[in-house]
């Protein structure tokens, strides 16, 4: 017998009318890819918020202070970009790191992440920085898989709205 939860098993359980719906989700038993799933989601996510949560707790200043140090050799990304840049990155992060501990709209919180993180990929190329370089791919790769994945992410506010 599968250890895996299907749509077909909890309104089985919610139809018989044997069983409370709080008995049902209480005796539902998930499969290892879904807790698995679930660990990575909740870690990465944690990961994703605290480098937001740190950079806020640090100041605007000390951040834009580092950027402005690791990009003054790169003269394509123009330095009146980085207060801005300074200022939305560690909100984006912080936010999207909570959603994705929640679960909340993970598919939109891994998309725009990607997307993040790609930038920074082209950031720090064009800072020839190719060691933090090849440790962004980590978590391109990261994302890359939790969105292909995305079936699994029972064990989330998102997959407890869609059962």
């Amino acid at each position: 017998m599968s250890n895996s939860v299907s749509a077909a098993n909890v309104s089985e359980l919610k139809g018989s009318g044997s069983v409370s719906a709080q008995d049902s989700v209480a005796s539902l038993r998930f499969s290892d890819s879904v807790v698995a799933y679930t660990i990575l989601r909740l870690s990465f996510g944690a990961n994703i918020m605290l480098h937001g949560v740190s950079r806020l707790l640090a100041g605007h200043a000390a951040f834009l202070a580092y950027l402005n140090h690791y990009f003054e050799k790169t003269s394509i990304i123009p330095t009146s970009s980085l207060p801005a840049f300074a200022s939305v990155l560690p909100w984006v992060e912080t936010t999207l790191g909570l959603l994705l501990i929640l679960g909340i709209a993970t598919r939109f919180s891994l998309i725009v992440g990607a997307l993040v993180v790609t930038s920074l990929v082209i950031g720090t190329n064009l800072a020839q920085d190719w060691l933090v370089s090849g440790l962004q791919l980590i978590y391109a790769f990261l994302y890359y898989y939790l969105l292909v994945h995305l079936k699994e992410n029972l064990l989330s506010v998102d997959g407890i709205l869609h059962r």
